[in-house]
């Protein structure tokens, strides 16, 4: 007997911006089981071809650089009709205010906002009416830390962004935002081991439900975004209790 993410999914075009990696990946896993068509797009053709082989069933790749306007429309005109965009692509620059260089600033908002901007904006075109659009921010636009206000100021802009959207484009598609809490990804490989999981063991301990998220914890949320035909225009916290804790 189909759940009801399969009746929603089955057969439908999900195009994923960040899918080769991480939270996307898992997104992408979960929704090719659920029988949707999936297209990844990201930067790395390597990593495009093992998150392929990985997530199976026919999976779509495109090597896709979202900070290159003229790249992004190309790719977008070929893609045919979309009924989700999600865009889980992303980037970090941790820093104090006066010590975060400008350049690393501005790469984080390039990549962060200007990035999924523009995506969004050149998909709309081929996305079915109906469909959705599905940002990510994070914790820190409402949880700031006092070593990472830019990355908290550019997560606030893209929920900022997913609000109008969804009132620009009633009627047309829904637009919704995944503010994740920490996550065990990959954005973490270049740590050392015993770093990696001291932090995770801290950051954990100190949520609610004591674990830092997997990326299927995310994962879930996006289909439900994706799914939830009464859902726009909302800023969906999926961190463990991370703005409730102490």
């Amino acid at each position: 007997m189909s759940t009801v993410f399969e009746t929603a999914l089955k057969g439908k075009h999900i195009v994923i911006v960040g899918g080769s990696s991480g939270m996307g990946k898992a997104t992408a896993k979960m929704a090719t089981a659920l029988g949707a068509k999936i297209t990844i797009a990201s930067r790395s053709a390597a990593k495009l071809h093992a998150a392929a082989d990985e997530i199976g069933g026919g999976v779509q790749i495109a090597q896709v650089d979202t900070t290159d306007e003229t790249g992004v429309r190309s790719w977008a005109g070929v893609l045919g009709p979309v009924d989700h965009l999600v865009i889980s692509a992303s980037s970090a620059a941790h820093g104090a205010f006066a010590d975060l260089p400008t350049d690393d600033l501005r790469a984080m908002f390039e990549a962060k906002f200007i990035g999924p901007y523009l995506a969004a904006r050149e998909v709309l075109p081929v996305l079915v009416k109906g469909g959705s659009i599905t940002f990510f921010s994070g914790v820190l636009s409402r949880r700031p830390s006092a070593v990472a206000t830019g990355l908290g100021a550019v997560n606030a802009a893209v929920e900022a962004l997913a609000k109008g959207l969804a009132l620009e484009l009633s009627g047309r598609a829904r637009v919704n935002c995944i503010s994740p809490g920490m996550v065990a990804t990959e954005a973490y490989a270049a740590m050392s081991e015993e770093a990696r999981e001291g932090m995770y063991a801290q950051v954990g301990g100190s949520l609610p439900v004591g674990r830092v998220g997997e990326a299927e914890d995310i994962a879930q949320a996006v289909i439900m975004a994706m799914t939830n035909r009464f859902l726009t225009g909302s800023v969906l916290d999926v961190d463990g209790g991370h703005l409730v804790r102490d």
